[in-house]
């Protein structure tokens, strides 16, 4: 697996199944395969594969930890990079097909519904974090201030999880919401239960070095 992840053709692959969704979409959309409401049914696509694509990225680094595979780390800016474009393609889709590209109508509609706003909101931060997902980025910011910046991704995900909930609260069909909570909140409450443990760990290490220099025979 390991050699498999590190060849050549392994990011292409990747790359390409990621655009699989979008061309499932494009397929359908021509040959009226999206029901009765073909407008509504590629909004509501595009805002579940941001949501699936973040999901993913926000997998990778448990699984390469948990697994160590640290193989997986070499997909995470281009599936972070997908998440932002499944996210403008989101925007998109409303912007045309509910809007008709009506600028002040978007930003009236966005300052007027709060689950728009909050959906917007969470564009803007991935934005940004797509802009500096390069290593010129990284090297301008410096790896502390990068990765700082970085973790904003844990508020795009509380953000995208607010922006379902309330798209579905009005229907009060919370089902796919409770799904993507609860992995996102898997995903996120690892990445705290890691950290802790490292703290907790790193005092333990240090007094165990400090006992051993201290011992005879040093």
């Amino acid at each position: 697996m390991r050699k498999l992840l590190l060849h050549p053709a392994a990011k292409p692959v990747v790359f390409v199944s990621c655009l699989l969704p979008l061309a499932w979409l494009v397929y359908a959309a021509v040959a009226n395969q999206l029901g009765a409401n073909p407008a509504e049914a590629l909004i509501r696509a595009t805002g579940d594969w941001t949501l699936r694509a973040l999901c993913l990225v926000l997998a990778i680094t448990p699984l390469r930890v948990i697994t160590a595979t640290p193989q997986l780390a070499r997909f995470r800016r281009m599936l972070g990079l997908f998440v932002f474009f499944y996210g403008v393609l989101h925007l998109l889709s409303y912007s045309w097909f509910d809007m008709g590209f009506d600028i002040p109508d978007i930003l009236h509609d966005i300052a007027k519904r709060p689950f728009i706003l909050v959906g917007t909101l969470a564009l803007v931060l991935l934005a940004l974090l797509a802009a500096t997902s390069f290593n010129r980025a990284i090297k301008a910011l410096g790896g502390k201030r990068w990765q700082a910046l970085h973790r904003t991704v844990y508020a795009v995900a509380g953000l995208a999880v607010l922006h379902f909930f309330w798209m579905r609260a009005g229907k009060n069909n919370f089902g796919e919401v409770a799904i993507y909570a609860a992995i996102l909140g898997v995903l996120l409450g690892w990445r705290l239960w890691h950290r802790l443990r490292k703290r907790s760990a790193a005092p333990a290490g240090a007094a165990a070095r400090r006992t051993a220099a201290g011992s005879p025979g040093r």
